[in-house]
């Protein structure tokens, strides 16, 4: 099934999850640390309310202006890296008060667009001459479609229980996470 159909299939829990997974696995051009969204996923594990721990990781993680990239954090200097920072700022400030109701779902799709653009800046591939189906399937952004189908698989199997399926989506996200932190990493020392 594809990408599209299974946002499209997903119940208001998967899309929370798919939207935050996505958020989770960009965090490195932010400069956060990989606890930063732990709080949320906890929260939506239990079902609760997700406000506070919203607004810690929102102010931990800096967002608005003055923050992040425009710090000299990891996201500081390129064109691109600068705007895979704007597009991540965005994905965190557009999170929906709770993990429920009709936004959630815009924000998902959103989320979904947005993390695949930010793995297309910041592929190490050159750039240059290559066409859109050349970008899109680069081998961060493809590594990043492929994580983004077997999250909401996992959502989408009722067997392995609501918290279960949102456990091994951590999982998948925190090994989405790892590589695009040494992306960051690999960047910044070229950089310099």
């Amino acid at each position: 099934m594809s990408l599209v159909e299974l946002i499209a299939q997903a119940d208001e829990r998967g899309l929370a999850a798919s939207g935050l997974a996505c958020l989770d696995r960009c965090v490195p051009v932010l400069g956060g640390d990989d606890d930063v969204l732990r709080p949320l996923w906890a929260r939506l594990a239990e079902g609760g309310d997700w406000r506070a721990p919203l607004a810690e990781a929102r102010s931990a993680l800096g967002t608005g202006t003055g923050s992040g990239a425009d710090e000299g954090g990891p996201a500081s200097g390129s064109g691109a890296s600068h705007e895979a920072a704007t597009l991540t700022r965005r994905m965190l400030d557009a999170v929906p008060a709770g993990p429920s109701g009709a936004e959630i779902r815009e924000w998902a799709d959103g989320c979904s667009v947005a993390a695949l653009q930010v793995h297309r800046l910041l592929d190490t591939a050159p750039a240059d001459g290559m066409d859109t189906a050349s970008t899109l399937t680069s081998p961060l952004v493809a590594a990043e479609l492929r994580r983004q189908v077997r999250i909401l698989e996992l959502l989408a199997n009722k067997g392995a229980g609501p918290v279960g399926g949102l456990r091994q989506a951590l999982d998948v996200s925190m090994e989405g996470r790892r590589v695009l932190r040494a992306v960051v990493s690999r960047r910044a020392r070229a950089r310099h």
